[in-house]
């Protein structure tokens, strides 16, 4: 094994190229992605550093049923949605998301890009909530099936709660 391609220096990460992305649901979800996770060859673990311009969102406000994301952040500054809650982000903040808590987002109100280095759960099977879009995601082993959140009917409660 060629041992040297499990490392990434900072000149490495600062030359990659990065992926435009805009999330499906929300146009003003825009980030540039560079994905350190593929790039050591991860499968299981999504790293990312994230570039969030001023007045961008770093994704749909959502909620995870199974997979826990946390983010850190490295530079930059804005506003951290939880649940209908708002709190002030900056240099150095760190929040994460155990499986099933509540629904989140980030907006880059600051003066200059925001930079995360945003972690999380690659499970092959997920179901993501989007609140204010009334959606639901069902991801299945690379399929995607989006419902409307008012169509999805309950037949049984989990015993645990999530």
């Amino acid at each position: 094994m060629d041992t040297g391609k499990l490392l990434l220096t900072a000149q490495d990460i600062d030359q990659m190229a990065g992926e435009r992305k805009v999330h499906f649901l929300n146009p003003n979800a825009e980030r540039l992605n560079k994905s350190l996770g593929d790039a050591v060859g991860l499968q299981y673990l999504g790293v990312h550093i994230i570039h969030v311009d001023i007045g961008k969102e770093s994704t749909e406000y959502h909620l995870h049923h199974y997979e826990e994301e946390a983010v850190y952040v490295l530079s930059g500054s804005g506003t951290l949605i939880i649940g209908g809650d708002q709190y002030p982000i900056a240099q150095g903040d760190f929040f994460g998301f155990p499986r099933n808590t509540v629904a989140h987002s980030v907006i880059n109100d600051g003066t200059q890009t925001l930079i995360c280095l945003v972690m999380g759960q690659r499970l092959d099977q997920d179901v993501t909530d989007y609140p204010k879009q009334g959606k639901r995601l069902y991801r299945n082993s690379g399929e995607w099936n989006l419902v409307d959140l008012k169509d999805i009917s309950v037949l049984r409660k989990p015993r645990d709660g999530s």
